[in-house]
């Protein structure tokens, strides 16, 4: 693939380049003022709007009337994607855009790749209309004729009578519908083209409405054997009778795939990020979902433990069973043991009514339960006798009562250390760590930040009502330079704070809270060394985390490893050995 790069960034450039080089046949051309070779025809160009956007949107409009485009898809890296920086890019021409700092190299490379795919589609359906054209200059009587053309076309096509049966669907639509030939001749072109009754209604609205208001619609497809299409479906005129139909099929599967792949990164049920120590996570949740075992999660405060719970038993066969959450760190010891275990109508005092506990309730589905650490011993022994019998008895009562349920066990303490100080039973902790989960902290795994405030940033909106779209760049430097002990909670809290605070569609630093600008206050100016100096702490480490590995180093920094060499060699920075 040819990527036309138009930028005076040294940095964007070199992560594009960087990323290109990565991938299979790509070839890279920079635009410094010099005429383009005139054998290169890019496929994707990608044009530089951080610093001034109207250069940028500008930069576009003389390549598409140089005709040097052609089936080419034009990306704008842009700092702020909010509604009016997209609505100037397509109305200078653009089809993409890139927000600024770029994504990581993993996620770049899909997004090239995703853009070769829409390159290649135009360029086929390109193809496509020169051949309907000139087939349809040459156009004879012989209807069979037609037919031969479009069953060689790689693409579904079909023709539609004016009374609506089929008269004529290509080899390729025989295939995306799971038609048989021969078959379909005479019958109704909607029990043929199986799409949703919503989708089928559209096509029909599109049908009827003139030449030149039609536009492409953009249909999911599931087939009678269970397969899924995206179809760009395009609805054109017979050349000889406007009443006659012609449907084409373009299969864009594979860009919508690709499309996905970026999303599914950077999210897992309710739960948000793509570093290494989240996807370690999301691989075990996936793993021990569909196996009934008893499983523990440890992790601070804050870390999201709830959420891989509710995780786990969605994706698991109870999902449709009851999923109760209890903090057993709220309650009192008679409430605990009443409330795991229910109790009968006089027991004690108070018990005016007969109680089924949680172990009862939630039959048949999940049981989180949340601060194991805080139960007290004696609940403990009834606790690990109810898992190894798999019945409960209530306060008050002798009679035992099975129970169908998944235990799920959360804790913020070293449970290993509480039985070592014989405040945790150790048979017990065996009994509930058959299967583990380690949630990270926050400040190990910052590379999530931008991704879960955008995430946390939609959640506002939606509570709030305030259209807070994006946050500066000091703002976001405040975040990640913040140690977060209270992690994903406090940033949370953090984030709903500043949206309040906020009194533009920005959040800016002075909007967070006090504790954060305290933590990332402004160096004084009359001390122009302070700042190096704290680079310097940041990047060493940065390298003391990586155990020297320099490549890993500049991820964690969200470096590219170009910047980074040179931030080491302006630091003298030296003896750090790099292991890649």
């Amino acid at each position: 693939m040819n990527i036309l790069i138009i930028s005076q960034q040294p940095e964007l450039i070199n992560r594009i380049a960087e990323t290109a080089h990565h991938l299979a046949a790509y070839h890279v051309v920079i635009a410094a003022g010099a005429p383009l070779p005139e054998d290169f025809i890019p496929q994707v160009v990608l044009i530089d709007c951080v610093d001034d956007l109207a250069t940028g949107l500008a930069a576009l409009k003389p390549l598409r009337l140089s005709g040097r485009l052609r089936a080419a898809v034009a990306v704008g890296v842009v700092a702020a994607g909010d509604a009016r920086t997209l609505e100037d890019l397509l109305a200078a021409d653009f089809d993409e855009f890139l927000p600024a700092p770029l994504p990581r190299r993993e996620e770049l490379a899909v997004r090239l790749r995703l853009h070769e795919r829409q390159s290649q589609a135009r360029n086929a359906q390109a193809l496509v209309e020169q051949k309907l054209a000139k087939a349809s200059a040459h156009l004879i009587a012989s209807r069979h004729d037609i037919h031969s053309i479009l069953n060689h076309l790689r693409l579904g096509t079909a023709m539609i009578d004016a009374d609506g049966t089929l008269t004529f669907l290509s080899q390729s639509a025989q295939q995306i519908f799971e038609v048989n030939e021969g078959s379909y001749l005479g019958r109704p072109w909607a029990e043929v083209i199986s799409f949703k009754p919503q989708d089928t209604q559209r096509l029909e609205a599109i049908m009827q409405s003139p030449p030149a208001q039609r536009e492409k619609a953009q249909l999911h497809l599931r087939t009678p054997r269970g397969r899924y299409f995206w179809l760009d479906v395009e609805v054109l005129d017979s050349p000889n009778e406007p009443a006659r139909k012609i449907f084409f099929f373009y299969d864009m599967s594979e860009v919508h795939d690709l499309r996905r792949m970026v999303d599914e990164k950077t999210h897992f049920c309710d739960l948000v990020g793509k570093s290494k120590p989240m996807l370690q996570v999301y691989q075990t949740i996936n793993e021990v979902a569909t196996i009934d075992m008893t499983t523990l999660i440890e992790g601070e405060t804050g870390t999201g433990k709830e959420l891989v719970a509710r995780a786990i038993h969605s994706l698991s066969h109870r999902k449709d069973k009851p999923f109760i959450a209890v903090n057993c760190g709220g309650l009192t010891d008679s409430l605990l043991t009443s409330q795991l275990f229910g109790h009968r109508r006089g027991a004690f005092t108070g018990a005016i009514e007969d109680h089924i506990g949680v172990f009862e309730a939630a039959g048949g589905g999940t049981l989180f339960l949340d601060e194991i650490g805080e139960i007290p011993l004696h609940v403990q022994t009834t606790l690990l006798r109810v898992l190894q019998e798999r019945e409960v008895t209530r306060v008050g009562e002798n009679t035992p009562r099975k129970i169908d349920v998944r235990l799920i066990c959360a804790t913020n303490r070293n449970l290993l250390g509480e039985v070592e100080a014989g405040k945790f039973r150790a048979d017990l902790l065996y009994r509930i760590r058959v299967a583990r989960i380690h949630m990270p902290p926050l400040r190990e795994r910052k590379e999530d930040l931008p991704i879960l405030v955008s995430a946390l940033l939609t959640k506002k909106r939606a509570s709030t009502g305030k259209e807070i779209d994006s946050i500066s760049n000091q703002a976001l430097r405040c975040l990640l330079d913040y140690h977060w002990p209270g992690n994903v909670r406090e940033l949370e809290n953090a984030i709903e704070f500043a949206v309040i605070r906020a009194r533009t569609h920005t959040l800016h630093h002075q909007d967070l809270p006090p504790e954060l600008l305290g933590a990332a206050a402004p160096e004084p100016q009359h001390a122009p060394a302070k700042p190096v100096s704290r680079l310097k702490e940041r990047i060493l480490d940065a390298l003391s985390q990586t155990e020297g590995n320099r490549k890993e180093a500049a991820k964690l920094l969200g470096m590219s490893r170009a910047t980074f060499y040179r931030k080491l060699a302006k630091l003298d920075i030296q003896d750090t050995p790099d292991f890649d």
